[in-house]
């Protein structure tokens, strides 16, 4: 990882979401899909943390190369601060950091499933899975048609996608989880990919998990520091041995974890409830990539 003091290149509004492109050349040429950077904030007090936000593209070639651009929901004070910024000023920003996806060797038909900003990351590793000759398809799902983030760069980006809006205001009503198992019954899919809520996040799980498919799932956490030095960010996930579990980083260890080793019920708080029980054979903990 690397810290720069990086020139916004230029901003925009997309739906309810704002897009920052920076110059950064040193990040661009590093950052993978599932990756984020850690922004500074003015020297103020109620602005003590970094702010943390995933990668939607780095230009390596072409006449954009050098640049990278992250995409957030200005919520809170920090994200609202940053949504005024404009262009030709320059941000402190330390990055790429985190696990990002990897590539799948053999399997070569992969379906990527977003919620609301989630699809920003997702995007991203469309682009880099087309590159490498696979086929992608896409579950893409939000509240409403203005949180419904790029829907023509996902038709772009994919061989089919299906658009679902919690008001119906978009593409078939509900949720993503509520659409999965028949688009992955439709595209005869052999890997999954994902980014949204925990709740989406552990259905899509249990339904990987049922149908024996790899998957790679970025989660969403509160990050504190961003670089692992707090474990602020911690979630329960499953040695690989089986022995029992560890408390890993969502911003060192992740955010890209294989979800048939995330501790669900202990992470989300929830009452233990019985998961899908695996073929014989079939281990808990998959080797990846397929």
């Amino acid at each position: 990882m690397k810290r720069v003091r990086a020139e916004i290149l230029n901003t925009r509004k997309i739906g309810v979401y704002h897009s920052i492109t920076l110059v950064a050349p040193e990040l661009a040429e590093r950052a993978r899909p599932g990756q984020f950077v850690s922004v500074a904030m003015p020297e103020d007090r109620q602005f003590l943390l970094r702010r943390h936000f995933s990668i939607h593209q780095a230009s390596r070639r072409g006449g954009w190369a050098g640049t990278l651009e992250f995409v957030f929901d200005p919520r809170g004070v920090g994200t609202a601060w940053l949504a005024e910024s404009k262009a030709h000023q320059f941000l402190d920003v330390i990055g790429p950091l985190g696990k990002a996806f990897a590539y799948p060797n053999k399997l070569n038909r992969c379906l990527l499933i977003s919620e609301g900003h989630g699809a920003a990351t997702i995007y991203f590793l469309a682009q880099e899975l087309r590159a490498r000759g696979k086929r992608v398809d896409m579950l893409v799902g939000a509240a409403s048609q203005e949180h419904v983030f790029k829907p023509i760069d996902g038709k772009r980006l994919s061989q089919t996608i299906e658009i679902c809006t919690l008001d119906g205001s978009m593409g078939e009503p509900g949720r993503v989880a509520d659409h999965a198992r028949r688009v992955l019954e439709a595209t005869g899919a052999q890997v999954v990919y994902a980014a949204g809520s925990r709740r989406t996040l552990r259905e899509i799980a249990e339904l990987c998990l049922e149908r024996q498919l790899p998957a790679q799932m970025a989660v969403e956490e509160q990050m504190a520091c961003g670089m692992g030095m707090c474990f602020s960010c911690v979630v329960p996930v499953i040695r690989k041995d089986g022995s029992g579990y560890d408390n890993l980083r969502a911003c060192a260890d992740g955010p890209v974890f294989n979800p048939a080793r995330i501790l669900w019920d202990r992470w989300m708080g929830d009452e233990p409830r019985l998961l899908p029980t695996p073929p014989e054979g079939f281990p808990v903990v998959r080797t990846w990539p397929g």
